[in-house]
């Protein structure tokens, strides 16, 4: 057991990422996916594989409406209020892990009594506060990354830690939940959750950026640019922009990976529901349909493994161009998985989404904190993670609807339909972006020659 501590410790701190704080916060995010593993399981047991499934399909779906449809209306107060805590950004992530462990102590009370008033609002709060989690670690990333590492190497890392503490924990929550119960797993989970305090406070007090204003004058001071100069991120990292206004401020790259990961996600959304329901109402021989299930979130799981890998492997540089074709990767697999429509067709095509998922997302962050300054960077996660959650939402919503009227071969058939025409789409506006960048350029060339040369001119 130590050996294998010094092992991973090892590995979380390579590279300079020990020095840097990176190794720190690559252990929090492996303790918060653990934790959000154990949450997943208990409620999985409770709403999903404890009832049959048309009273599983409704249990579903309720919980999704009622814990989304509050998320909308909280989440894009989250970037802002992390915005404005950036002097105390360790504090504000321990206490994402100090809450949740006391949210998952109220669920486990709740749950035996069937309290549905104190279960679905702190099922809610943990769900609230693991994405504020997600938008903080992003916005702390690139404060801790080494010279030596990458940003989309460093998200990777982080990813890929978190995949293997999720795919560990999983299956012993699921066999916890069948010895001990759904509220006892929900009180390992407060134990795991406290556990992720400790990583945090060991982040260095780098992360933590002084509350200055920057002056008209001087520009921001934390990125030393002048407010009228070129900054990363374009008007959205001028500090005078509205944070509720966010989304359209971040310029058309950072808006193309949004769009992107979105489709991503929705996808992801559809297919998980819809291909659980499926699975537990039609047998694939030679296979049970649990056998099935099992092999399904092994696929996905394998699917997020190997975008991690592909993450670190890539090094990120070209972050656009990665977002983009792992959505015409996706769009083809489940074209031909509509095609030859089959258990190993939809351990495919969940594999492929599982992968496009955890890649885009990858990229996506690499994106963001390399456009966005630091002043609206915890902004632009909250509402991309926003935004995510919802389209994902929308996605299994319509993956649970379709899995009571189409079989896998029209269902497939219709929404790789959509992700050709959603990727058609965003390829044209890509290009018409590029296109009016040409024209806003040429005539500063051309004024710039001129000056350089007026003997020409004349």
């Amino acid at each position: 057991m130590a050996r294998t501590g010094r092992l991973t410790r090892r590995a979380t701190h390579a590279q300079g990422a020990g020095r840097s704080g990176l190794g720190s916060l690559i252990e929090s995010s492996a303790v918060n996916s653990a934790g959000d593993a154990l949450v997943t399981v208990a409620l999985a047991g409770t709403l999903f594989f404890g009832l049959d499934v048309n009273q599983a399909r409704g249990q579903v779906a309720l919980y999704l409406v009622v814990t989304m449809a509050p998320f909308a209306l909280v989440a894009p107060l989250i970037g802002p209020a992390l915005d404005r805590a950036r002097h105390v950004r360790r504090y504000a992530i321990s206490s994402t892990f100090v809450v949740r462990a006391l949210l998952c102590w109220a669920m486990a009370s709740a749950l035996p009594h069937g309290d549905q008033v104190t279960f679905l609002p702190a099922a809610f709060g943990v769900l609230v506060l693991s994405k504020a989690f997600g938008v903080l670690r992003a916005a702390v990333t690139p404060r801790v990354l080494p010279d030596e590492i990458t940003l989309v190497t460093a998200n990777a890392r982080s990813a890929f830690a978190g995949l293997i503490a999720a795919s560990i924990t999983a299956p012993v929550a699921a066999g916890l939940v069948w010895l001990i119960g759904a509220d006892w797993v929900l009180r390992i989970g407060t134990v795991v959750f406290l556990l992720g305090i400790v990583f945090t406070m060991r982040l260095p007090r780098s992360v933590d950026v002084p509350d200055a204003e920057p002056s008209p004058e001087n520009g921001d001071p934390q990125t030393g640019e002048a407010e009228g100069e070129d900054a990363p991120g374009g008007d959205a990292a001028r500090p005078k922009a509205r944070h509720w206004r966010t989304l359209p401020r971040v310029g058309p790259v950072v808006a193309e990976a949004m769009q992107a990961n979105a489709v991503l996600r929705a996808f992801s959304g559809f297919l998980i529901l819809y291909l659980a329901f499926l699975l537990r109402q039609e047998r694939f021989d030679p296979v049970s349909n649990n056998v099935a299930l099992g092999m399904l979130a092994a696929s996905a799981g394998a699917g997020g493994l190997i975008g991690t890998a592909l993450g670190v492997w890539m090094k990120a540089r070209a972050p656009r161009l990665i977002v983009f074709a792992t959505l015409a990767s996706v769009t083809a697999v489940a074209a031909v998985s509509a095609a030859f429509f089959g258990l190993w067709a939809a351990l495919a095509v969940a594999l492929a989404a599982g992968l496009g998922q955890v890649l885009g997302k990858l990229s996506m962050d690499a994106v963001v904190q390399h456009e966005i300054g630091e002043e609206m960077r915890s902004s632009t996660f909250a509402v991309s993670e926003t935004l995510h959650q919802l389209v994902w939402v929308l996605g299994g919503l319509a993956g649970l609807g379709m899995s009571i009227v189409a079989d896998g071969r029209v269902a497939l058939a219709i929404v790789s339909a959509a992700l050709a025409v959603s990727l058609g789409l965003l390829l044209s506006r890509s290009a018409g972006t590029r296109r009016r960048a040409r024209r806003r350029r040429a005539p500063q060339r051309s004024s710039t020659i001129k000056d350089a040369h007026p003997e020409m001119h004349t």
